[in-house]
């Protein structure tokens, strides 16, 4: 991809690219985890189940990595194509939900404070744990909606070309 359109633009690109991969990674494991009902009793039976704890594992895994991708980096990056200068996160979140990236910075961080617990806490509580999981599996389609939103600002807010950019991703998953 030749452009010639600048640093931050391209550091933009390629943080795209990323986030693409990601997204494609995340649905696949986001299909893998939910062609099941999850509830308690699911999260009871992942002791004798460890391959659908490693399905498990992936879906968390990757649901955070996109997360930590797009606030930490394709956000700020974006910005910076748009000659803006980030902020804090919570500042670049903000601007997002301004400008129509993120329909709602609280949303974003409720799905944040989600992935902690996904990451950090252990399965004490298995209905809890269930509807955590059921959470994300809603605020997985928020991830991809922001990278289509993204996407389609780069198009008509910076005026790339869509053939330079990664394809939408699937915002609905199923």
């Amino acid at each position: 991809m030749s452009l010639t359109t600048g640093l931050p633009v391209e550091r933009f690109l390629q943080t795209m690219e990323i986030v693409a991969r990601e997204g494609k990674h995340l649905s696949y494991s986001w299909n893998s985890l939910f062609s099941q009902t999850i509830d308690a009793e699911w999260v009871c039976n992942l002791e004798h189940a460890p391959e659908i704890a490693e399905r498990l594992e992936a879906f968390v895994s990757r649901f955070g990595r996109m997360q930590d991708t797009v606030a930490d980096k394709l956000l700020p990056r974006w910005l910076l194509a748009l000659a803006e200068k980030p902020g804090s996160q919570i500042e670049t979140l903000n601007r997002a939900e301004r400008l129509g990236i993120l329909v709602s910075t609280e949303r974003w961080l409720e799905a944040r404070n989600l992935r902690n617990r996904l990451v950090h806490e252990y399965i004490t509580d298995p209905e809890r744990f269930a509807e955590d999981l059921n959470l994300a599996k809603e605020y997985s389609s928020m991830l991809l909606d922001v990278f289509n939103r993204l996407r389609q600002d780069a198009i008509t807010r910076i005026g790339l070309e869509e053939e330079n950019l990664p394809e939408s991703l699937p915002a609905d998953m199923a």
